[in-house]
This record gives structure tokens, C-alpha cells and sequence, in this order.
């Protein structure tokens, strides 16, 4: 079985990437939702974060809440993926042992770099996407302020410098119908 992280930075396209390649009956693992599921389930967070404001009326974690702090913090986001990322690798590995008889198995994980976790994996492809377009998706799509925005770009490691560090590119700045072409055609390079 050839294990395959999808990866790229916020709004490059991943969860497009991830309905393609599940339609096409593939197994695929998103982290986020994993990383969302432990920030719901997981006491050990809202101990960490106590003295911040983090939770929802109804004692839940708020993710944007949470996300104000990390991402204003390098430290709180430190603290925060000191406790999420082993959780995730566990979750990770698990989904490679259910999925063993497969040709393929794929993991988006946005988080690839700045949680070190290269070598769980066979290949890295990047989901690549002009940064301006990706300004526009997450405004569009979070309905976030321009300048907050921002800040959740410039928190990952620029994209020019995961290529480097990637096996293969797919170039997500064009239409849907280009993305599943070179999805397809990652396949067939894969597959050789």
C-alpha cells in the first residue's frame, strides 16, 4: 500500500482534492475533521486554555475562539499541537492498518510540516493555489476580516517552501474540471 499525505496551506483546495478522490472510492483521512473531533472530546484542552475565553455558552470548545488565541500566540499554538498532533498520528496509523489491502491510501493533513510527520508517509503531494485566490476562498468561505484572514495565511509555512519538500504539485488556481484531470494524472503517476 502506497501511503499519501495530501497536504497545502488553508483554502488551497484540499477538501476539493478529498471529494475526488473519495468518489473514486479511494480511502482518504482528513485530519481536520480528526483534529476537530479532539478538540470536542478532549478535557485536556480546556484545561490547557483555562484562562482564556475558548468555550461556547454550552461549555463546548470553541474552535474560532480557540483559533483567535493560537493564532495570535505562537506559544498557545505550541501548546495546542503539543496535544493534538500525537492524538492525530495515532488516528493515522490506525487508518493505515484498516486500510492495508488498498493500492492506496490518502491523508489530507494541512498540518504535514509543522507537525514533522513526513515519514508516516510514501509520497507528499502539495495542493498549491495563488495566494490571492486563496485570500478570496477563505474571506468567501469563513466569512473572515480581511486582515484576520491574513494572519491564518501567514501562520504556515509559505507554500514556495513546502514545494521544495512535496513529491508532486497540483496546481489548484483553475477550474474544477482542471483539478480532476490532475488528480487523474497524479493517479496514473502514482499508479507507474
Amino acid at each position: 500500500m502506497l501511503k499519501v499525505a495530501i497536504t497545502g496551506n488553508i483554502a488551497s483546495g484540499k477538501s476539493a482534492v478529498e471529494k475526488i478522490l473519495k468518489e473514486m472510492d479511494y480511502p482518504f483521512l482528513d485530519t481536520d475533521k480528526v483534529a476537530h473531533k479532539i478538540l470536542e472530546e478532549n478535557p485536556q484542552i480546556t484545561e490547557a486554555f483555562r484562562e482564556f475565553d475558548i468555550l461556547n455558552n454550552d461549555g463546548t470548545i470553541s474552535r474560532e475562539k480557540l483559533g483567535k488565541v493560537v493564532f495570535a500566540d505562537k506559544t498557545q499554538l505550541k501548546k495546542l499541537e503539543s496535544i493534538i498532533h500525537p492524538l492525530v498520528k495515532a488516528e493515522i496509523l490506525a487508518f493505515f492498518e484498516q486500510n492495508k489491502q488498498h493500492d492506496f491510501a490518502f491523508v489530507g493533513i494541512p498540518q504535514l510540516f509543522e507537525s514533522n510527520m513526513q515519514e508516516l508517509f510514501d509520497r507528499i503531494v502539495l495542493i498549491y493555489c495563488e495566494d490571492k485566490i486563496r485570500l478570496e476562498r477563505l474571506i468567501q468561505r469563513n466569512n473572515y476580516s480581511v486582515e484576520y484572514a491574513k494572519t491564518r495565511l501567514n501562520a504556515q509555512i509559505p507554500q514556495d517552501k513546502k514545494k521544495e519538500l512535496c513529491d508532486y504539485t497540483i496546481n489548484n488556481s483553475g477550474t474544477l474540471d482542471d483539478l480532476n484531470l490532475n488528480v487523474r494524472n497524479l493517479l496514473k503517476v502514482l499508479a507507474s
